[in-house]
C-alpha cells in the first residue's frame, strides 16, 4: 500500500491565498509563497494550488505564484483552474507544477483529459470534481467553483474520465467545504470503490478524526485540508503524528 498523503490546499484569487465556506464568502489569508515553504518545511507531502476565480474570467494566473513556490518548495504541486487546453497545461507544467486538475473545461470537451494524459502522463492529468448531494447516495458534479450545475452524476463521470485518461481524482464535497464539520464519507468511499487510480478527499475537515475517517472509512489515497492549517487549528505534525498512532500509513519525516 502506498503512503497515505497529506495535502494542503491552497486557494488563489489574484495575489492572494484566500479561504472560504462552501467556496463562497471568501476570506483574504495572505501572501501564498509564506504557506507554501510553512507547510513545506512542516512536513506537508504535495500542494494543491487552485485559481478560484480563474474559469469565471476565463485565464489562470497562478503561474507566476507557482514559479516562486517550485523554487523553494521541493514536493509535488497541483495547479488548477482555467486550464482549457494542451497549451495551458504545459506553460502551467514548465512554471513548476507537477501535475494540472481540470474540471470546467473536461467537463465542456472532455477529450481534453485524454489529449493532456497523453501528452504529460496519466500521472499528471488530475480530474477536479466539485460534488453536491442531489439524494442519498447521489451527487452532481458541479463548475465554476460549485456554482454551475452540469448535469453529470459524479460517479459516472468520475469512471469515463479515469478511462479517457486521468490518473488522479481530486474530489471536493462542496456541501461540506469549509465547514468544518467532517469529510463526505458516503462520497469518498464510493468514488475510492468506483476507479483504481488515488482519491484525494477535499473539503470539510475540521479536526484529526476526520482526517483518519477519510483513510479508513473513506478509503481516500490523499487527504486534502485547507482552514485546519490556514487558521494554525491543528498543526500538520499533529496530524501526521496521529495517522501514525491509527496505524495509517503516513510518510515518516
Amino acid at each position: 500500500m502506498s503512503n497515505l498523503r497529506i495535502i494542503p490546499r491552497l486557494d488563489i484569487k489574484g495575489p492572494n491565498l484566500i479561504k472560504g465556506v462552501q467556496l463562497e464568502g471568501l476570506r483574504v489569508m495572505g501572501d501564498p509563497q509564506e504557506f507554501a515553504i510553512r507547510y513545506y518545511e512542516a512536513g506537508a507531502d504535495e500542494l494543491v494550488y487552485m485559481d478560484i476565480v480563474a474559469s469565471l474570467y476565463g485565464r489562470n494566473n497562478l503561474s507566476d505564484i507557482i514559479r516562486r513556490a517550485a523554487d523553494r518548495v521541493f514536493i509535488p504541486i497541483t495547479a488548477g483552474g482555467g486550464i482549457r487546453s494542451v497549451d495551458d497545461a504545459r506553460h502551467i507544467l514548465r512554471s513548476g507544477a507537477d501535475k494540472v486538475a481540470i474540471n470546467t473545461a473536461a467537463v465542456a470537451r472532455p477529450d481534453l483529459i485524454t489529449e493532456v494524459s497523453r501528452r504529460f502522463g496519466s500521472q499528471a492529468m488530475v480530474l477536479s470534481i466539485e460534488a453536491k448531494q442531489v439524494a442519498p447516495g447521489k451527487w452532481e458534479a458541479y463548475t465554476d467553483n460549485g456554482r454551475e450545475r452540469t448535469g453529470l452524476d459524479v460517479l459516472e463521470w468520475i469512471c469515463r474520465g479515469v478511462d479517457l485518461g486521468a490518473g488522479e481524482i481530486l474530489l471536493t464535497s462542496v456541501d461540506r467545504e469549509g465547514t468544518r464539520k467532517g469529510f463526505d464519507i458516503d462520497l469518498v468511499r464510493q468514488v475510492s470503490a468506483a476507479v483504481p487510480v488515488p482519491v484525494i478527499a477535499s473539503g470539510g475537515m475540521g479536526g484529526i478524526e476526520h482526517f483518519i475517517e477519510a483513510a479508513t472509512a473513506g478509503c481516500a489515497d490523499a487527504v486534502s485540508m485547507a482552514d485546519v492549517l490556514h487558521y494554525n487549528r491543528i498543526p500538520l505534525e499533529a496530524i501526521r503524528d496521529a495517522g501514525r498512532q491509527a496505524g495509517l500509513a503516513v510518510r515518516s519525516i
